[in-house]
């Protein structure tokens, strides 16, 4: 039997408008985790519900410490069902 690793996504970041500012979408407990050791608590619960947005420049810097610290970043372009839809018909 062969074990595979494989690496899953901690935090996704996702555009959500033209001026590249992103969405924090934590999608594993570290990744959680990690981010509420650079988020004061108040901001723990919009976290959580997927309701932080932060520039381009910021998201860079959360990606470079991210990254050094172990986790596992992806960033998207947002696309709605609303595009795939219009695009279909």
């Amino acid at each position: 039997m062969y074990l595979v690793k494989t690496k899953l996504m901690d935090i996704c970041l996702i555009n959500i408008d033209n001026n590249s500012n992103k969405s924090i979408q934590p999608t594993s407990l570290i990744g959680m985790l990690w981010l509420q050791t650079h988020f004061e608590s108040d901001k723990w619960e919009a976290l959580s519900n997927n309701s932080v947005v932060i520039s381009d420049e910021n998201s860079k810097l959360l990606i470079e410490d991210a990254t050094n610290a172990g986790l596992n970043i992806k960033s998207f372009a947002g696309i709605s069902m609303v595009d795939v839809f219009q695009k279909n018909n």
